[in-house]
């Protein structure tokens, strides 16, 4: 069985979901998740500058991150197990400025999400987890800022009942200590 590469656009101005070129038989799986000249073809002109990998266990809650100058696009891919995955809309001048769609990203259904710049991105992982992502611009850290997952002004629906509750969440201290989306727009006004 081969599945070629497939882009799908969302509410979201530039953030795509797409399933990557795969090949099955009995030996498992091929899959090519990037492909320089296959995304240009389908109007995205992504290169990529530096890919990271997280592990992540049951509960760990991640972001809502973006890097405030240089920013990254990200191609995001979960290789292992299940996280639920969101994106906002910072972007003042976008038709879905603070708007925020999320994805269920499997190591079985394969999907990946082009996230672009002027974006937020975060994701919950629902299973042990290990995460790729394939950055369009190198990471620095003294522009590298976040907004609180749980800010009531983007009134994300976390499904945290899937992991045990908020108690259960695993969050790193500097993800606990960052910006409320009011703050955000007091600084910056949006990107």
């Amino acid at each position: 069985m081969i599945q070629e590469f497939e882009f799908s656009k969302t509410k979201i101005p530039g953030l795509i979901e797409i399933m990557p070129f795969t090949a099955k038989d009995n030996r498992g799986l091929f899959i090519k998740d990037y492909a320089k000249e296959t995304f240009k073809s389908n109007g995205l002109d992504y290169i990529i500058a530096e890919v990271f990998y997280s592990s992540n266990r049951i509960g760990t809650l991640r972001g809502l991150h973006f890097q405030r100058i240089k920013q990254q696009a990200k191609l995001v891919r979960c290789l292992v197990g299940h996280v639920w995955d969101v994106v906002v809309d910072l972007r003042k001048n976008s038709s879905t400025f603070k708007e925020w769609i999320s994805f269920d990203l499997t190591e079985e259904n394969r999907k990946e999400i082009l996230v672009p710049t002027g974006c937020a991105h975060g994701f919950l992982a629902i299973e042990e987890s290990i995460m790729v992502y394939k950055c369009s611009e190198k990471f620095y850290g003294e522009y590298d800022d976040g907004i609180f997952w749980n800010s009531k002004e983007l009134d994300i629906l976390w499904p945290l009942d899937r992991v045990g509750g908020e108690k259960s969440l695993i969050i790193s201290e500097k993800d606990k200590n960052l910006q409320e989306f009011k703050d955000f727009i007091i600084k910056y006004g949006g990107f």
